[in-house]
């Protein structure tokens, strides 16, 4: 055998290895997560939401970048980008637990962690939604999307007591198994499949409450309905669209609020708004958007449309000033929002990571993001 052959074969075996080892960690890591079965598994086939296998969102949604900017777009994240992410470390407020404890029934209560993690209590029921706490939003633990800098990180330990974990869906900067391990004696209400993740790490099929789009259900006093957003689903290499994802209506009395966790710009805003309207306050996302996929990620100008359309009365944006999920600046989100607040006269609220605001009041803004690099 010629050297040259020797060479090539040990290439290959090489090759065969990783592909063997990449697959079988998609096939036996816990942090991928479950896959619906049994009962679960019924339910989502009685969906009138699931045809043909998949979820399928309110309006025809197309995810597929097409194959000759595909390129450019890896380039593009392979070779980072000025003021992707910051140099400077974040300010965090500590989270006041005395003063979250404090707010009344008949008022509700807001702390964000950066992204999509926060706290939200209303008629005395503290909601934790979306919470990821672990060093990175990927598929790997040693790989992928690393949070920024802050000077405090949320940590479980350091959480008010919590009543539910909210969660809108699956992907790795909404659900975190390292942070849902420290979770296992909470309830949890999920859209419909994602209990499968749920159950794959110990959390007691008795424990997870799952919903379809605009089911509802009732905890302490406090309505939780999951209305549909424009997004997908999936952890794996073959299960996009398994599970179903979504937004949730909070709602205690005569204060509502609105979680919007992630979505394209969709026609459900209006109908949101029409049936549940209006909102003290709405939490949208604003942040790892690109033309390219803004099918299931908003634009920041759409975004504060979306808030109009909702009947929000105060707009506090989410899914940003975490991670770098995409290739636009860090504060260039946020940004871009205030504008067109300003234009449509939406209220803007935009407090310090970790700070408890009661009743969305608008005083507790800061632009805190100035002046960092």
């Amino acid at each position: 055998m010629h050297h040259w052959q020797m060479i090539l074969l040990w290439l290959l075996g090489v090759i065969v290895l990783l592909v063997a080892a990449f697959l079988t960690y998609f096939a036996l890591a816990p942090r991928i997560g479950g896959n619906p079965t049994g009962e679960r598994l019924l339910r989502i086939q009685a969906s009138p939401n699931f045809r043909e296998g998949k979820f399928r969102n309110v309006v025809e949604t197309n995810m597929d970048i097409p194959p000759g900017k595909m390129a450019g777009v890896m380039w593009q994240v392979l070779k980072g980008g000025e003021d992707r992410e910051p140099k400077d470390t974040l300010p965090t407020v500590e989270l006041d637990r005395t003063a979250w404890e404090a707010v009344p029934d008949s008022s509700f209560a807001v702390a964000w962690f950066g992204h999509s993690s926060l706290l939200i209590k209303m008629g005395g029921t503290t909601f934790l939604a979306d919470p990821v706490f672990g060093e990175r939003a990927s598929t790997f633990s040693f790989a992928g999307p690393k949070r920024f800098n802050y000077r405090q990180h949320m940590r479980v330990d350091l959480l008010p007591p919590v009543d539910v974990v909210l969660l809108s869906h699956d992907h790795y900067d909404h659900l975190d198994h390292e942070t849902i391990l420290q979770l296992k004696d909470k309830r949890f209400i999920t859209p419909l499949g994602v209990g499968a993740h749920l159950e794959r790490w110990g959390i007691p099929a008795s424990a997870i409450t799952e919903k379809d789009w605009w089911e509802s259900v009732e905890v302490g006093g406090v309505k939780l309905t999951l209305a549909p957003s424009r997004h997908f689903s999936g952890r794996g290499l073959n299960n996009r669209a398994s599970t179903l994802w979504g937004s949730w209506v909070v709602e205690a009395g005569n204060r509502k609020v609105y979680f919007g966790a992630d979505s394209g710009y969709s026609p459900t805003f209006r109908e949101v708004g029409q049936r549940f309207g209006p909102f003290n306050l709405a939490l949208l996302e604003c942040g790892a958007y690109n033309e390219l996929w803004r099918s299931i990620h908003m634009m920041p100008e759409e975004v504060a449309q979306a808030a109009a359309e909702l009947q929000a009365r105060v707009l506090m944006p989410i899914h940003w000033g975490k991670f770098n999920l995409a290739m636009h600046p860090w504060k260039e989100p946020v940004e871009r929002l205030t504008a067109k607040a300003n234009e449509l006269g939406m209220p803007l609220l935009t407090p310090s990571i970790g700070a408890v605001v009661v009743d969305a009041d608008l005083s507790r803004s800061e632009r805190w993001w100035a002046g960092l690099e």
